[in-house]
């Protein structure tokens, strides 16, 4: 695996896809910059080996049109100055503007081009286009984990034009190894929480990660499926009733390759879908008609408490509760602190997808947990165990 450290960048132009999809509020000022801030470290490697950066990046869906709301020129003052160098904006990704921009650039200077996806030739991993954006530089850098689940032009088949000279940047290798240290390194016992609503979502990250753990969390609205499906009663609870004989044959396959699964014992549940409605804990299994379990309830915490603290390798994938209400938000809050003090231990822990980033930024884990994935569908992808394209792409020479 070449990384951005396998190369010198003096006098060379690096160029490299970032994940620059950031959010703006109503006057273009970036309101999260997350993502910007995890490529600076490959950014500064490049220039201080007296090298240029050449940034490419997509804004939002404009689907193969122009859209000023989209235009990567609002993010310029905020990248420049998380850099540290005022950077040069070119308003196109290809033709004669961009590769004059290119061209001239000198040592030590960051360009960044227009939102990739103003073409419709990114989205289709158009081999031209890939070719023309591939002719601005002399070394290929991915460092956008979040699209390197797509066989885009500028994410997968730009890399072709660079059999020799391409590279992950310090992001994407990082997401590549804290992966692998959860599905094929990890200091066992190994444990996943799954959380979120539907079995479905996660069935295939649930059947791919069950030759790779000991211990099997699961939380959040999927809880109601593999409960009523034993038997239970779940009231008005969120429950796939065409998916309970996929969770009695998961409960199977555990049992079966040894893994632990730990589902709810409680539960706290409310007679409505909101943050003020009436609660109590309850048996998840007698759940009563006409209320719903939100969260996780106390002895459950209690027990998942002992299984987090036990592990040295831990994955967690989605919250235990509607944790974006108050009400309902104890559970996961609590999930965050287990693995926060197990990280203390010396567990490797690493959060990914959607929500349970989201969780963990809310309530201010981030930094209490040993990674926290950038990538969605890309991070998905890969405990699915599917090879990312984007990553196939730097392997392959």
């Amino acid at each position: 695996m070449k990384t951005i450290d396998d190369f010198n960048f003096s006098n060379k132009k690096a160029l490299i896809r970032v994940d620059f999809n950031v959010p703006l509020d109503a006057d273009f000022k970036v309101t999260d910059t997350n993502r910007i801030e995890a490529a600076k470290p490959t950014i500064i490697k490049v220039l201080e080996d007296g090298g240029s950066a050449i940034l490419m990046s997509h804004l939002g869906r404009p689907k193969g049109q122009r859209n000023p709301d989209l235009s990567l020129q609002h993010i310029a003052t905020a990248v420049s100055e998380i850099i540290g160098v005022q950077i040069k904006f070119v308003d196109d990704c290809v033709g004669d503007a961009a590769v004059k921009a290119a061209a001239e650039l000198q040592p030590g200077e960051v360009l960044l081009l227009e939102n990739l996806r103003f073409h419709s030739e990114e989205e289709k991993g158009d081999k031209e286009f890939a070719e023309q954006l591939a002719g601005l530089g002399d070394i290929y850098v991915n460092d956008a984990f979040g699209t390197a689940h797509r066989a885009h032009a500028s994410t997968t088949i730009a890399a072709a034009s660079f059999p020799e000279n391409k590279c992950f940047g310090y992001l994407l290798a990082k997401e590549i190894e804290a992966i692998d240290k959860v599905m094929r390194t990890g200091e066992k016992p190994v444990l996943a929480i799954l959380g979120g609503a539907k079995v479905s979502s996660k069935i295939t990250i649930i059947e791919n990660i069950l030759d790779k753990v000991d211990h099997l969390i699961i939380g959040g609205g999927m809880t109601y499926t593999f409960v009523k499906a034993q038997g239970g009663k779940v009231g008005d609870s969120i429950c796939e009733d065409d998916k309970m004989q996929l969770a009695l044959n998961i409960l199977q396959q555990a049992a079966a390759k040894g893994v632990a699964v730990h589902l709810p014992v409680d539960v706290l549940a409310a007679d409505d879908f909101n943050n003020d409605a009436a609660t109590q804990v309850v048996d998840v299994q007698q759940i009563p008609d006409g209320w719903q379990g939100l969260d996780a309830g106390p002895k459950t915490l209690e027990i998942f408490k002992e299984v987090i603290l036990s592990s040295n390798t831990i994955l967690w994938n989605g919250p235990v509760g509607v944790f974006e209400m108050e009400s309902f938000a104890r559970g996961t809050i609590t999930i965050g602190q287990y693995i926060d003090q197990a990280t203390q231990k010396g567990a490797f822990s690493l959060v990914g997808g959607g929500d349970s980033v989201a969780a963990v930024k809310q309530f201010g884990f981030e930094n209490k947990v040993s990674y926290v994935s950038t990538g969605g569908g890309a991070m998905l992808e890969s405990l699915e165990g599917k090879t990312l394209p984007g990553i196939a792409a730097i392997i392959e020479s």
